[in-house]
């Protein structure tokens, strides 16, 4: 008997059993002389220890102090038969216990008998290891002598896996099914972590910078900005709700972003500057880093400038508006990386334009620390073969890989597949060749004399032992990548995979602007625009007031917009704009430019008389908070950053959806299911 609290209470041995094949085991349990507490099934269902420390906080500071600790028991390591050391874990890290079985003990052998990853009490002594044993910091530095423990909740012996091995490859689809399991592993949980870390440092900063952070509807109308919706039949209005004298169902949309609302608040003049960490959705096919619920860091500010400010940037290569915007992120991020990462970034990013992106790397959000430029070289042609491209609108380009400049890339060049891209050759220089490797090209069929040849050859440094890569393409670039762009990317994965090449450590961040305002070339806004043209990046951001006279003009494809993308290593993670706020303007890019129907323009009604109600100059951004995150967890997927993530395709294994509703239920909705 011992006093515990006021209390006498005598020590008794329970017994639990875990499954039909598991053994029998003893675990100590309390007693209390005036109250019987009865246990059903294996998991403790009473009053437990109470946590006084997490497994990741006890020092050398702590030792000799008793402690209460709770968390998963992993895998036991005997060092005699009389002694072992079982890990405990929690969210917070890893404690190291020392268990020793002799007689004055004997009740402790019964850990050896639960299952791994079973939840646990523990009380114990802290101690410091041997000199010899110590592990770094903190937590590595001690260990807990344990005194007693409490089966909180003994885990099944059969689980799908166990989170806490790291030598077993689990497939995609059972970490998926079973994500909850996932999620206890490490490298998981330190990146939800950050997640939440990060969250707070975004909130903090714009907080201190005058932002208000307001929530906008996710059930909203659908509208024609670009990409699929995910629709939401609706029960409500259903008795009003008729077409053609039918009564029709009723859907919402859920946002694609805050877009309309945001702009909206900023007509209001409530709200000089927004901010939210919101919920977006997309109905797109999926892909490596998209998926259909996504969450995003919406910005949009009042007063944005039009123009160019000398007072503010120096350098002229932001010749557009939204300086204020650009500010904001430029500092946000730097705070990030100094306090996540410990970086200190430049105090200003590096600003190209569209078209210089796409002649100097292929890409709309090109990764600038690949030593490997495209080459304009039609400027170096003879004039003849010059003019016969100039009179179809195209350029040659080409990548030149010397042994001497580019050794990272040389094995990569000559593995590199490049059948699916059938405007693009390959020439290996030799003796040989050197007078005639671009006359040999079928594929480009101009025709150099060797005079001619040796010209060039002198012009572009071509030598023996050079690998050429040529491609001919428009003059004006569309779309977000060339043919060139797209092999440079592929060459640099694959010699980054073979060992030859290491990108830089320092993140290269990059601005890109001044791109077309309206495009054909997107193929995920097609089965909208069908055939008619489609905005670039949304149909309410505004022209640079240099190409104004120009759209009014009719001439669509030399507009350029007021849009802004923000660039990390080859990935896009923002992009904004600076809005159109004249009204007559917004309608003549509706009707004249879009051709949007009546049905389609009034989508936007409420909008256009807000413009026309005095809204302010306005502009804003939005950060893709997941691929962010993926990047500061050095993760390849975003789904590794998302507590719950869908699948590559969109599915989501562990709540099974999306998933069939019965016909009664859509009865109400006064939807039919057809078959298609």
């Amino acid at each position: 008997m011992r006093s515990l609290g006021g209390h006498l209470v005598s020590k008794q041995v329970f017994y639990f059993r875990l499954s039909s094949k598991s053994h029998y085991f003893r675990t100590p349990a309390l007693w209390n002389a005036k109250r019987q507490v009865q246990t059903r099934g294996n998991a403790c269902s009473a009053p437990y220890p109470k946590r006084t420390h997490t497994c990741g906080e006890l020092t050398p500071a702590h030792a000799g102090i008793h402690v209460t600790l709770t968390g998963w028991l992993l895998p036991e390591r005997k060092v005699s038969k009389t002694m072992s050391f079982f890990p405990i874990k929690d969210s917070s890290g890893t404690t190291q216990l020392v268990v020793r079985k002799e007689h004055a003990n004997d009740h402790l052998t019964a850990l050896s008998e639960l299952p791994v990853e079973s939840t646990i009490a523990i009380e114990g002594e802290v101690l410091v290891r041997p000199e010899l044993s110590r592990r770094g910091e903190g937590t590595g530095q001690i260990e807990v002598q344990v005194n007693n423990f409490t089966l909180l909740n003994p885990a099944h012996r059969n689980m799908p896996f166990i989170p806490s091995d790291n030598q077993t490859t689990v497939n995609e689809d059972l970490r998926a099914r079973f994500r909850y399991l996932d999620l206890r592993r490490t490298a998981l949980a330190d990146n939800i972590r950050k997640r939440s870390q990060v969250t707070r440092i975004i909130r903090d900063t714009l907080h201190d910078d005058g932002f208000l952070e307001v929530e906008t509807p996710l059930l909203l109308k659908s509208t024609p900005e670009g990409a699929r919706e995910f629709l939401v039949p609706s029960r409500v209005g259903q008795s009003t709700a008729q077409h053609d004298g039918k009564y029709t169902p009723l859907f919402y949309a859920l946002p694609q972003s805050p877009q309309q609302p945001k702009q909206l608040l900023i007509c209001s003049g409530a709200v000089d500057k927004y901010f939210q960490i919101a919920k977006c959705f997309r109905d797109e096919d999926g892909r490596k880093d998209r998926q259909p619920e996504f969450t995003q860091i919406d910005l949009e500010m009042a007063f944005v400038s039009w123009g160019v400010d000398s007072n503010i940037f120096s350098s002229n290569t932001w010749r557009i508006g939204g300086h204020e915007v650009r500010s904001v992120i430029e500092r946000l991020v730097r705070h990030i990386w100094q306090k996540v990462e410990e970086i200190t970034l430049p105090n200003s990013f590096r600003v190209i334009t569209y078209n210089e992106a796409m002649a100097r790397y292929g890409s709309d959000k090109p990764d600038t620390r690949i030593d490997l430029e495209i080459q304009d070289i039609t400027p170096s042609l003879p004039i003849h073969a010059r003019a016969s491209l100039e009179d179809l609108g195209d350029i040659l380009e080409a990548i030149i890989i010397r042994p001497s400049e580019s050794c990272s890339f040389l094995r990569a060049s000559e593995e590199c597949s490049y059948e699916d891209e059938p405007n693009v050759s390959r020439s290996v220089i030799a003796d040989s060749n050197l007078l005639n490797w671009l006359c040999d090209n079928r594929s480009i069929n101009l025709k150099l004399s060797s005079e001619e040849h040796a010209l060039l050859n002198k012009t572009l440094r071509v030598a023996s032992g050079d690998t050429i890569w040529l491609s001919h393409r428009r003059k004006i670039p569309e779309g977000g990548s060339t043919a060139l762009g797209r092999l440079r990317t592929r060459i640099s994965e694959l010699a980054h995979t073979r060992g030859d090449y290491v990108p830089h450590a320092v993140p290269h961040f990059l601005w890109v602007t001044e791109f077309p305002l309206f495009t054909r070339a997107d193929p995920d806004k097609e089965f909208l625009a069908c055939g008619r043209w489609s905005s670039t990046h949304h149909p309410f951001t505004a022209p640079m007031w240099q190409d104004i006279e120009a759209m009014y003009a009719g001439r669509i494809d030399q507009v350029r917009g007021q849009h802004y993308d923000l660039v990390l290593n080859g990935v896009e993670i923002g992009g904004g704009s600076v809005r159109v706020h004249d009204a007559a303007m917004q309608e003549y890019i509706f009707s004249q430019i879009l051709q949007l129907s009546d049905a389609e323009k009034s989508s936007f009604d409420h909008l256009l008389h807000a413009l026309k109600c005095g809204a302010p100059p306005h502009g804003g951004i939005a950060l893709g908070f997941d691929r962010l995150m993926a990047i500061l967890c050095k993760t390849p997927t975003i789904r590794d950053v998302i507590a719950f993530p869908k699948s590559g395709a969109g599915t989501d294994l562990l709540f099974k959806s999306p998933a069939a509703i019965n016909e009664e239920v859509l009865n109400q909705y006064g939807v039919r299911p057809t078959r298609c």
